[in-house]
Order: C-alpha cells, then structure tokens, then sequence
C-alpha cells in the first residue's frame, strides 16, 4: 500500500467507529455493556491493566509502560496500585490529585504523556469506548440526563453508578430544543484526543499577570452578551477551558506548584466534591483524572507554607527516582539516541554501558552493610549475583535509604554529553573512552556541581572507565577462544566432577579408557588459585559449590557456571591466563608476521559478526586491549 491508501484506510478505520443514536438505544447499549459509563479514573486503569502484566524479580511489571520507562518498576507498580487501581474501584484516592514528585529528566512528563496516549488508543476499541451527548462542550455522560430522584432505580436495574449533573449547556438545550424529553436527547461516540481537545487538558504555568483563569474554566462571549441578555446565560459562555475539555479523561498541570494560588483554588471542591466553579453558574461537574508534576525543590517550598495546607490535603504524592540499574539505564541513552538522526554513527559496544555506570553510581548512596562498595551494590541492584550476598540483603540496601535515586547525574546531561560526542565531523563510530571523555569534559561546564562533587564525578568517571577496561579484555580474550562459552562450560563440567570425586573420597572415570583415576588436583587448584582460594580454604571451598548444586538441584534447576559468581570469575580467568601471552603478543605487534596478522583478521571478524562491532571500533579495541595487557 502507498502512502495514500494507508491514509485512506486509516480514515476508513476512523470512519467505522462513529456511533450516533437516540438516548434511548445508548440505555439498550448499556444493558449489553455497562463498562462505557465507567469514570475517568477506572479507564486509566483499565487502558493499562489491558497491556497485561507479568511478575519479574518479584515485583509486578505493567507492559504498557516497558517500552518507554526503564527502570522504574517499583514506582511504577506503586502507582498502579495504590493510586489508579484504588481509584478506579471508588475508594476515596480518586478525589486525590496525584502528584509526581522527582528530580529533573526523571520521567515523569514522559509518564503523564504516555498515558494520554493510551488514553486515545483505548477509547478506539471496544472496551474504552466513550460515549457523550451530541454537542455537549464537556463531552459529559449522557445518564447524567437521569433526574435525581429516578437514579437509584437506573443504577440497580443498569449495574452503573451516575455520578455530576448536567453542564449550563446541556441543562438549557434540554429545555429550549427538547422540551425535557430526554429520550430525544442524541448521543454519539467520541474518541479522546489531546489534539482535539476532547479528554485531554494540559496547563502549564506562565507569567501570573498575563495568565488568566479562563484558561481553566472557560470564559464569556462579549459578542454574544447583547443577542442573549445575560452574562449567566449558558450560550453567552464558552465552556472551552481546560477543565472543561479534560471532562471523561486526564487533566495535567505541568509544573504544578510554579502555578499562581488562584490557579490551584478551583482545585478544592474539583477534586473533593467533582465539579468546579465556573462564571455565573452553578458548580459544574467534571469526571476527570487530575495529574500533576513537579520536583523536589517546588515541593519542599510548597509544603513548608500553611496556606497550602487544604490542597496539600487532597494530593496523593508519588515519588518518581531515577533509574538505578545499569541496562536499564543503557536502554534510556539508547531510546534517546535512536530518536535522532544520528543513526549512521555507529555507537560501539559498551559505550552506553559505561556512561550509564558514572550515572547509576552518582546515585547511589553508600550502604553501612560490612563488605559492600558502590560497585557491588550496583551489580546487585542490576540483578547481578554478588558472593557472600543474598536476595534479603539487596531488599534490605533498596530500603535503607528512602530518597536513593532522587539525586545524582540526570540522563538529560548524559545524553547531551554523547551528542557532543557523536556530532563531531568525519566521525564513524564512538566508543566508551569518547562517551567518558565527553561526559568529563563537560563536568568544567555543569555550573550547578560543587567543587566536592566534581571531586566525586571525577572518581566515578575513573571506576566507570575501570570497569569497560574488564569488559574489554574479556570481549578480546572471548573473540580469541572460538567458542568461549562451549570451552568455559567444558572446563566447568570437568572441575566439578573432580571436586565431587575429592569430597566424596572416590574415583572419576576416564571418558576414554574408562579407567578410575584421582581427582585432579593439579586442575582444581590451577583453577582455584585465579580467585585466591588457599590450600587450607580449598576443601571448604569445594564443599560450598556442591551445597549449591544441591540445592539447585532440589528445586530441579541446573547448576551452570555462572550461577557462582567467584566460580565463573576463576572459570574466566583460567581461560584467559592460558590465552594472555597470545594476546598480549597478537595485539600489541606493531608489525604482525603472517599467522599473528590471520589470527587479527579472524578475532576481528568475530568481533564484527558476533558482538557487535563495526571495522573501526574492532581495531580500536584491538589496539587498546593490546595497550592494557602491556602496563
């Protein structure tokens, strides 16, 4: 299909979606299907939870937010939980302004963005669908044409709850183009759309002098004051504001608190009582979802100040951190970064990783637990296996400190550091020591950091660069064994079925001439010795790998080699202690006779097919590897 024809069927698509009929046949519709005259607050939770979700590292993990925020499960789950889930089941949270409090670039517009844009895709299918009366500014709920007295009847026989009255608009059609007969009353299908304002409204505080009130709650048309005579005639009024048009859906205040007081007292009764005060009406009703945002500076400000003790009341604050682990934080600069035009550059392995390791550790907070340094705790924060440390403790580090991940290094100057990076000329392919440097260099230009935490950045720069020069090593020395993991595995295999053979004071069989033999230990120890196991400590030191394979086994999983931590470490480096020498030799010869030049040829190779890299960033990790084995 061209361009058009996808327009055209995408039109289409729109097309049949339209739904037009009589109040009446929208009681038929809702004696079928009661979810349409569901409240705002149930279809922000129902448009998520109809993502599904699934339950990974213990935590619940919503779909609907995975492709967008990383990182930020636990918040997330908090979120659903206790705000939209309660909300949506009428507890007493849904008169509660949710307030999503962080520090800067930390997600929460993209989180506010994200569900406006479900909300539009979901009231295009079956069970999102809304429904409103024909013409109405609000787009309100058509039983709202339900008298008072006759709802508790409706409700019972229809399984709904009616909640508002009419708007001024919809209240004097009534009476001037229906003569009260409600049955005459037309409804139609609407579709939620920021762009058309229909469920949506977005506020975002300017200058206090210039901003008007009607910016929220409509205003009057002078126009019209002398055709209809008064100033609270419904049709001298434009119900345009942005509480107006957020009605069936989400009302977002950007930057809430920088809001002028006048602003936020149309707030009290909207959120209590559901409905607002509007020109010289009545209060008006409004079924909407209110979601603001601000950080923790505004916050702070705001609470510490009395005459805000009322709207403080009636806000549900949801801190929103930053991200804490390492690949999820890759996943945010990867994101960002595909979102550019810079895709012809290619971003070399383990360049994201290395900045998203300065950034994680700039926020974390060191933990008093005995042995544990910000690197470990990082690894374990990432789902890493770290020895001596269990799952209750990482609970334990995720508790200790309330506010971790609500300062540090923002992923907004990171990224902006790797475009500086990735827009200089003639450059094909950035790696972790331009992604470092750039994010160093930018340190002398970041005029909110004190003296002190540049000192810090600094070290962290240095860890961060530490741990790429382990990963690259690895990656050369795995490009060097052809096939690193079937020869890791094999070496593991045989290393256990000796330590078993040593603590149980028997034999192993030769798979060749299927003669007994002793255990080896000459390959136990070459192993052992990698990690600093003494000979005094070797025998507890095997006894604990086969407690683990035991109880691996009693849960009926495999015990593989990097299930260990320490094991997998001597397991690696037993590898590459007998491959160093080669290496070393292959990769630092500045003039490489013929078998070394075929040996560079073939790990290049690897390196490109099997990891990732292009021609260039191969030869410079080729190169800079060679440099690390000679210091």
């Amino acid at each position: 299909m061209d361009i058009f024809e996808r327009v055209a069927a995408y039109r289409a698509e729109s097309d049949q979606l339209e739904w037009s009929g009589t109040f009446k046949q929208y009681i038929e519709l809702l004696r079928e299907d009661p979810t349409p005259a569901m409240t705002a607050h149930a279809r922000v939770y129902e448009m998520i939870d109809s993502y599904g979700a699934e339950i990974l590292n213990g935590r619940k993990r919503y779909k609907f937010f995975e492709q967008e925020i990383f990182g930020l499960d636990s918040a997330i789950e908090k979120l659903v939980e206790e705000y939209f889930h309660s909300s949506a089941r009428r507890l007493d949270v849904r008169k509660r302004i949710l307030l999503l409090m962080g520090p800067v670039s930390g997600g929460k517009s993209t989180l506010v963005t994200l569900l406006k844009r479900g909300m539009e895709k979901f009231s295009k299918t079956d069970k999102g669908a809304v429904y409103a009366i024909e013409g109405c500014p609000m787009h309100e709920e058509p039983l709202h044409l339900i008298p008072l007295d006759l709802r508790p009847e409706v409700e019972q026989e229809l399984g709904v709850r009616i909640e508002g009255s009419l708007c001024p608009s919809c209240q004097m059609r009534l009476k001037t183009e229906f003569d009260g007969d409600i049955e005459r009353v037309r409804v139609q299908r609407v579709l939620i759309s920021e762009e058309g304002r229909v469920g949506i409204g977005t506020f975002s505080p300017s200058d206090p002098k210039s901003q008007d009130i009607a910016d929220l709650t409509g205003s009057i048309d002078f126009s019209t004051i002398t055709e209809f005579g008064s100033e609270s005639d419904p049709r001298a009024y434009r119900f345009d504001g942005e509480l107006n048009k957020a009605n069936r859906g989400i009302m977002e205040f950007q930057e809430m608190l920088k809001c002028d007081e006048k602003f936020l007292w149309n707030l009290l009764s909207l959120t209590q009582e559901g409905n607002f005060k509007a020109g010289r009406f009545a209060l008006i009703s409004a079924d909407e979802m209110i979601i603001a945002h601000t950080n923790e500076s505004e916050y702070k400000t705001f609470i510490s100040n009395k005459k805000n003790e009322a709207l403080q009341s009636r806000m549900i604050v949801m801190p929103v951190p930053y991200n804490l682990r390492v690949s999820e934080e890759e996943k945010i600069y990867a994101k960002l970064i595909g979102q550019s035009d810079m895709n012809h550059i290619h971003i070399a392995p383990h360049a994201l990783r290395a900045a998203a390791i300065f950034s994680i550790l700039t926020r974390l907070k060191e933990t008093k637990k005995q042995g544990m340094d910000l690197v470990k705790k990082m690894r374990m924060y990432d789902g890493q296996e770290v020895e001596g440390y269990k799952e209750a403790d990482l609970r334990e580090m995720q508790t200790e400190f309330l506010d971790e991940g609500m300062s540090g290094v923002d992923p907004r100057y990171v990224i902006n550091r790797i475009s500086s990076a990735l827009i200089k000329e003639e450059l094909q392919c950035i790696n972790a020591l331009d992604v470092l440097r750039a994010i160093k260099d930018g340190l002398d230009q970041h005029a909110s950091i004190t003296k002190e935490e540049r000192e810090r950045f600094l070290n962290f720069i240095a860890i961060a660069r530490k741990e790429y020069d382990e990963l690259a090593k690895k990656e050369i020395q795995k490009a060097f064994v052809y096939s690193f993991e079937e020869s890791a595995r094999t070496l593991f295999e045989n290393y256990l079925d000796n330590i078993e053979a040593f603590c149980n004071w028997s034999k192993i069989r030769d798979p060749l001439t299927d003669e007994e033999m002793d255990p080896d230990e000459r390959l136990m120890r070459s192993i052992e010795e990698q990690i600093g196991v003494s000979e005094n400590a070797k025998k507890a030191f095997r006894e604990e790998i086969l407690i683990r394979i035991s109880a691996y086994s009693r849960k009926g999983k495999k015990f593989e080699y990097d299930h260990h931590d320490r094991l997998r470490e001597a397991i690696e480096k037993k590898l590459f202690v007998d491959l160093k020498d080669i290496v070393k030799i292959t990769t630092s010869t500045k003039t490489p006779d013929g078998n070394q030049l075929k040996r560079i040829n073939e790990v290049s190779k690897r390196l490109i097919n099997d990891h990732g890299y292009c021609p260039t960033c191969a030869n410079e990790l080729l190169k800079y590897v060679g440099s690390l084995l000679n210091r």
